[in-house]
This record gives C-alpha cells, structure tokens and sequence, in this order.
C-alpha cells in the first residue's frame, strides 16, 4: 500500500479521522454548500453522476424494480461526511431513514435548515463518526471523503462497523494519477471552479490502494467505475478511472 494513505502530517492522535484543518475549510463553506452556482457548484454537477451509480447498485444489491421511485423504503442509510445534505435529501426521497454525519457542525447545522425546509426528516451529527451511538445501516455511503481524512485505515474499520449484515457500501474519492494532479488541483481549484486548499494530491488513493484498505476491514470491493470529465459530456460514468472513481463495497458471505 503506498505511503500516500498516511503521508501528510496531522495533529489528531492515533483513531482519530478527522483533520481539524480540513474540518474547517469545509466549515467554512456551510453557507454555499445548497447554491448552484456558489462554491459548491461542482458538486452539484457531480450529484447526479454519483447517484445514477448509487442507484443502479441498490437495484443489482436488493434486486429491485428498477422502475420503483422508493427503493430504499424500509431501509436506513448512513451518509458520511455528508456536508450540506447533498446526497443525504436524494436518499431520503428513494425511501431511506437517512442519518448524516459531517466533521463541521456548520454543515450539519446548514443541513438540517434545509431538510427542514424541504419536508425530509433526516437526522444529522457532527463529529467523529467513533463517538456516535447510531448503530448500522443497510446502506453506508462516504463520497469524496477517505481522500481527507487523517488515519485512512481507522475511517475505514468505522464505516465497516457502521454496515449491517447484507448491506451495500459505496464510496467515491479521486484517483492518484497525473491526470488529477492537474485537471482537479492545477486546473479546478487553479481556476475556482472548486475553493482553493479542498485537494491534497498526496492523500489521493488508487483503486488498488481502496481495495487493500477495505480488505482490512473486512469488506470486498466491486469493480470500480470512473468518473470523468470531457467538455462535449460534462462530468459522467465512464470506463477510464484516470480522475475520480466509485466503488460499492460488502462483506464477504
């Protein structure tokens, strides 16, 4: 495994996940987290790229009717590092019992007023994801999260521990490559489209690097699908995992 899983320096001691500083960046950015064209705008565009996966892989998992608008209906899901609300609402809305967990409390906070607003009762939690007392989940998903985390392997043994016998855990993060060097940190963060300081390419993982750190805790991955960028496509499910990638993960029978 390559030392990138442990290579930038953190002041939280050994078990913790969270990095105070990352914490805070993304605190910081509460008050956009909903606006389509604020700071979060390539969110937004990424949402629906990641929930065509989400939702292609509940129906292959629990066998549904693809054609069902509440897939998830009598099943709850755990969203970690789940910011605004992003993912948390559209889960709600396919029938889930939706908890989010996010590392700022300015962003639980935000989620929580929209939720509100929106008519979903979802229950959101800041913090370590150790320190909640909220059992397991039929679904667990952590999307752009392990990339920023301080101890990759610890995050994962929690979201292990976090998924309920036969449930379905699907994860997201960039890939280490040349190519996301430059499109996401030189280019996207270089020209705003994502704020400044978001990425640290050294904490990126390759598929193979996830797969290892999942093995650990006792889960297997499926075969990862990238997500890529082209100007004719915007942001879409593709075969290349050059930039980013999803993944489902279980455990073993």
């Amino acid at each position: 495994m390559s030392d990138a899983t442990t290579s930038r320096p953190s002041n939280t001691s050994a078990g913790q996940t969270i990095r105070p500083d990352e914490a805070a960046h993304f605190g910081k950015l509460a008050k956009d987290w909903w606006d389509p064209k604020g700071s979060s705008a390539m969110l937004h565009k990424l949402n629906p790229v990641r929930l065509a996966f989400i939702r292609e892989a509940i129906d292959l998992h629990w066998a549904g009717d693809i054609r069902d608008p509440k897939p998830l209906a009598g099943k709850s899901a755990l969203d970690v590092g789940c910011g605004a609300g992003l993912l948390c609402e559209p889960l709600a809305r396919l029938g889930a019992d939706v908890t989010g967990v996010d590392a700022a409390p300015e962003n639980t906070a935000a989620a929580a007023v929209h939720a509100d607003r929106s008519g979903l009762d979802i229950r959101y939690m800041a913090g370590e994801l150790a320190a909640q007392d909220i059992g397991t989940f039929d679904l667990v998903t952590a999307m752009e999260v392990i990339e920023h985390v301080a101890d990759k392997q610890s995050f994962a043994r929690e979201i292990a521990a976090r998924l309920a016998p036969g449930g379905l855990m699907v994860l997201s993060t960039p890939n280490r490559t040349l190519r996301s060097r430059t499109l996401m940190i030189g280019a996207a963060e270089g020209f705003g489209l994502i704020p400044r300081g978001t990425h640290h390419w050294d904490d990126f993982i390759t598929p193979e690097e996830l797969a290892d750190i999942l093995a650990e805790a006792g889960l297997s991955t499926g075969d990862p699908k990238g997500i890529a960028f082209s100007p004719m496509k915007g942001l879409h499910l593709s075969d290349d995992l050059s930039l980013n990638y999803i993944v489902t993960a279980r455990r073993p029978a």
